[in-house]
């Protein structure tokens, strides 16, 4: 199956890293999911590895980053790292869509999340000998050697046998399953990783990233013409939108429990719209992102 795959354009802060998966886990915990993720695996970590590295520090035990080409450095984990640290040991806020207004999904209230992260859960994370364990281990971490303690890093995966069967609580990504080529086979492994009644949580941007004029005008090109717009690139997008999205995860058997859509005009008319596109829905069109959370049947 083609792996998932994911570009270079993360914002590079501890700060930025600890609102994405705060946001990912403060939307569950609204939703009625338990915020008890055991082992986390996130799909397209890009550039660096903190989201995984904030759930670790907030109570994970271990941690799968799968991505189809190597952009992670250790200089920039170990800098984002420090910072993760600091801003648990505080309980900073989580920064807001004022700082990042970009960054989805959006929560009604920013507050560090304390009746979800307790001194208990907390406590144990912290300690300078677990943030000791947790720094050498990132220190030790590449592709070529994933690591055997808590975090392991995964490049490329190829296949659903990357990972153990219903052994991962939560699976989450962060603008990364747009650029997924076999999107269904990555659901479908997504099915086959998780534990009974564990989460996935994705963050889905179906926006033209920049390749055309309009938000979606990349619906506009023929396949040919996106072809050469892709070129050898294996990340670029897989144009999929937002009712497909749901379609297959809802196909492999999951339950889709919470959906938080980002809305944006259309000014694409649909007769400029490519042959495979032209019964796009009219909310499709108008559905620039969403925050997926799907949860796998107990």
């Amino acid at each position: 199956m083609a792996p998932p795959t994911k570009g270079t354009g993360s914002p590079n802060s501890a700060r930025y890293y600890y609102s994405v998966y705060l946001r990912h886990l403060v939307a569950a915990v609204a939703n009625g999911l338990s915020p008890d993720f055991r082992v986390v695996a996130e799909i397209g970590p890009g550039e660096s590895l903190g989201i995984g590295i904030a759930a670790l520090l907030s109570g994970a035990e271990r941690y799968y980053a799968l991505d189809v080409v190597e952009h992670a450095t250790l200089e920039s984990n170990l800098t984002i790292f420090d910072g993760l640290v600091s801003l648990f040991q505080a309980k900073v806020s989580i920064p807001d869509d004022v700082e990042f207004p970009e960054v989805k999904p959006s929560l009604q209230q920013y507050r560090f999340p304390s009746q979800i992260l307790n001194q208990r859960r907390l406590g144990s994370a912290l300690e300078p000998q677990q943030i000791a364990t947790l720094r050498r281990a990132l220190s030790q971490v590449s592709s070529s050697h994933s690591g055997r303690g808590p975090i392991s890093y995964i490049v490329p995966w190829t296949s659903m046998a990357v990972l153990e069967p219903e052994s991962v609580d939560l699976i989450v990504s962060q603008a990364a399953m747009e650029h997924v080529d076999g999107l269904e086979e990555s659901y479908a492994a997504c099915f086959r990783w998780l534990k009974p009644g564990g989460l996935m949580s994705h963050q889905v941007d179906y926006s033209s990233h920049e390749t055309a004029d309009e938000w979606n005008g990349h619906w506009t090109y023929s396949d040919l013409l996106w072809w050469a717009i892709r070129g050898g690139r294996p990340w670029l997008l897989n144009r999929i939108p937002h009712s497909e999205h749901l379609r297959l995860i809802r196909k492999q058997g999951f339950e889709v429990v919470y959906v938080q859509t980002v809305s944006a005009e259309n000014h694409t008319a649909r007769q400029h719209l490519a042959r495979r596109f032209q019964a796009i829905s009219a909310e499709d069109m108008t559905t620039r992102g969403a925050l997926i959370q799907a949860r796998k049947p107990s």
